[in-house]
């Protein structure tokens, strides 16, 4: 039977990719379980999304629900979770709060992720021997 869209926990998933795929584009489902959940359904993670069948989904849809924190909740916790620690003003949540790399690396180099790009600051000399 073929599907015309799948929805999972509030989210489109990709018909034309093997369902072990397609299942990662929920937040808070990666590789491992994906494979997991379809363990658990029997289904093969070969299978691509738009051949399963319509049950097949509804028990995929239990199995996530029932097992797993996924989308909103999981966002919410997360957000949760590093508010709890900005609010006790830990090491990490200080570290979050400046927006600076939280679990130890280095930002002499390498932490473009989270600081942003470098802002040259020139002409300072000129400006200073004006006034």
């Amino acid at each position: 039977m073929a599907l015309q869209r799948a929805r999972i926990s509030g989210v489109d998933i990709p018909l034309e990719k093997r369902i072990e795929v397609s299942l990662t584009y929920i937040y808070g489902i990666g590789r491992k379980k994906s494979l997991d959940i379809l363990k658990q359904a029997k289904i093969s993670p070969d299978t691509r999304t738009k051949d399963l069948a319509d049950t097949d989904i509804k028990n995929l849809v239990a199995i996530i629900d029932k097992n797993y924190e996924v989308e909103g909740t999981l966002r919410q916790s997360v957000f949760r979770d590093v508010k709890r620690l900005k609010d006790i003003r830990c090491y990490r949540g200080i570290r979050h709060k400046l927006g600076l790399p939280v679990r130890g690396q280095r930002t002499r180099t390498n932490a473009v992720t989270r600081k942003g790009r470098n802002i040259a600051v020139g002409g300072l000399k000129r400006k200073l021997e004006k006034t």
